[in-house]
This record gives C-alpha cells, sequence and structure tokens, in this order.
C-alpha cells in the first residue's frame, strides 16, 4: 500500500534493505546486492554512494515482471535466459527503478560526487542473479518480487540511507 514506509536504509555489509513505518517499526527487510567495487561517490567509479538520498523517480509502475529497461525506458523485451545468451554483456534492469538523488552537497550531490546524474537506482534483476553477494554496478539490485514490493509501499520523496 502506497506511503506505507517513511524511511528506507540500505546496509553495505550485510548487503540489507530494510523498511521503516511512519513511527519507525521495521516494516519489511529484503536481500540486496550493491556494488561489486564497494563504495564511492565518484563518477565513472562503479561504486554505490552512501549517505542520505531521496527516491527521485519511480518508473515502471503497471509493466509485466522481468520487463528489460535500457535508459530507464522499457525495451518491449521480457528477460529470459534464452535472452541473457543473446546479450552477454548487457547490465540487466528489470520490473521496476526507483532513481535516486543525492542529498549531501559535494558528497554525493551536484558536481562529480551526483547520485541522480551517475544514474544510481534501485532496480529489479534476473532471478538468478544472487543476493546477499555485491555484484552491481553502482546501483542497488533486488528481486524481481522484492521490487514491486517495495515500489508500491513507496513514494517520491522518501528517504534511503546509505551505509556501510
Amino acid at each position: 500500500m502506497l506511503d506505507d514506509i517513511s524511511i528506507i536504509t540500505v546496509s553495505i555489509k550485510t548487503q540489507r534493505l530494510d523498511t521503516f513505518d511512519q513511527q519507525g517499526k521495521l516494516f519489511s527487510s529484503f536481500s540486496i546486492a550493491t556494488a561489486k567495487n564497494g563504495v564511492g561517490q565518484k563518477f565513472g567509479s562503479e561504486c554505490t554512494p552512501l549517505g542520505k538520498h531521496i527516491i527521485r523517480a519511480k518508473i515502471g509502475q503497471g509493466q509485466p515482471v522481468n520487463t528489460v529497461f535500457v535508459g530507464r525506458r522499457p525495451t518491449g523485451e521480457l528477460y529470459t535466459p534464452d535472452l541473457a545468451t543473446q546479450h552477454p554483456n548487457r547490465d540487466w534492469i528489470l520490473t521496476r527503478i526507483m532513481w535516486l538523488s543525492g542529498c549531501e552537497v559535494g558528497h554525493n550531490r551536484l558536481n562529480n560526487v551526483d547520485t541522480m546524474r551517475r544514474y544510481i537506482y534501485i532496480h529489479g534483476a534476473p532471478d538468478t542473479h544472487a543476493m546477499g553477494i555485491p555484484s552491481s554496478h553502482g546501483c542497488i539490485k533486488m528481486r524481481n518480487e522484492d521490487i514491486i514490493q517495495l515500489y508500491d509501499s513507496v513514494v517520491v520523496g522518501t528517504t534511503v540511507t546509505i551505509n556501510q
């Protein structure tokens, strides 16, 4: 249900995304995958940025599970193992996207550390991708069923804090 979640926290150490309701009570917890290159703020690093962010945009409402996105646009494809074989080097962004924007000028906002200009998302990934193991290019990857649940529970502007 929309607006159930008021805060999202991401732990790099535990590879978990936790959500909290308006009273600060744990609402849900998900296994995720953050950057295989670790944490970092700089453009081109393919690291997951730390600090306070907000969900700037939600993309993919009503799209089927496994919808493939390129440049935040659905391609008309649905992910399958056969499609993955045809495109072995594609960075799979599936089902839903929540585009993050940093809130801390000089740390994760503006100049060469801008989370939004780095295109850092919370997004769905192929069900075959392991969660709990850093493996992304900087984004926060989730299982498709989990990203739908999260997407449906948050509004644009929800706070996302990414911690070590």
